[in-house]
């Protein structure tokens, strides 16, 4: 429409959600491109580090979902609570009938709405410490965890705590957080291995099944890498 606001997306696809209490459901995913952290293991570096897309306003992107046929839609990224205009988007995809998740780090907090917050808090383990001289990891470490706006981000209605597991003692850093949160259950948190191949998923399968049998927290495999590798569209 003319005069709306646009924000930047990088892609809009169809695919299958491939993290989360939704693994397996088809989705239409319309990922924004701009982020505030620089996670130094980041899977979308077009949306991050080197941040490119198009202007699409609001409208045109509903009309893009609108195009497949999907009934649950991802807002994901880069980090979707920055983009301009989100709020009113949010009401737009759920104006349309369409079940909305939301994928944010929970840093910045927007008055969205949404039918599940799929939060992902950034261990240390994100923290670029040698990518490009380590110029980013100070602003990255202050930014990375904000309680007050994860706990808002619970109270949207349904949600899951995500985190992305690169080693065994990343589990103290959980622990530790999901005290300081508070209230979390279990069955909400899902512990995802990190990396970007199927070996190099699979290889922290043994240890990390056996965290999430000893605390009840669930596993989600990363499916879409898993079936179609790490690549744009999926």
């Amino acid at each position: 429409m003319r005069g709306e606001m646009a924000m930047k997306i990088s892609e809009i696809f169809y695919s299958i959600q491939g993290e989360g209490k939704l693994t397996g459901t088809p989705s239409v995913f319309v990922r924004t491109s701009g982020c505030n952290l620089r996670c130094t293991w980041c899977d979308t570096p077009y949306t991050s580090w080197s941040a490119e897309g198009e202007e699409i306003s609001n409208g045109e992107i509903v009309e893009r979902i609108l195009l497949y046929p999907a009934n649950h839609v991802v807002l994901t990224g880069g980090e979707p609570l920055i983009a301009p205009g989100v709020e009113e988007l949010t009401r737009a995809i759920r104006t349309a009938g369409k079940h909305l998740t939301i994928e944010t780090a929970a840093t910045v907090w927007k008055d969205v709405v949404c039918d599940l917050a799929s939060l992902s808090p950034k261990l240390d383990n994100s923290t670029p410490v040698d990518r490009e001289g380590g110029r980013f990891a100070r602003a990255h470490d202050e930014q990375r965890i904000n309680l007050e706006t994860i706990r808002h981000c619970m109270k949207l209605g349904d949600y899951q705590l995500k985190f992305v597991v690169d080693r065994p003692e990343d589990m103290i850093e959980i622990d530790d957080l999901l005290r300081q949160i508070g209230d979390v259950l279990p069955q909400d948190v899902f512990m995802m291995p990190q990396g970007v191949t199927a070996a190099a998923l699979q290889a922290k399968d043994p240890w990390l099944v056996r965290l999430c049998l000893d605390r009840g927290f669930r596993y989600s495999p990363r499916l879409h890498i898993l079936l179609f590798g790490n690549k744009r569209g999926t």
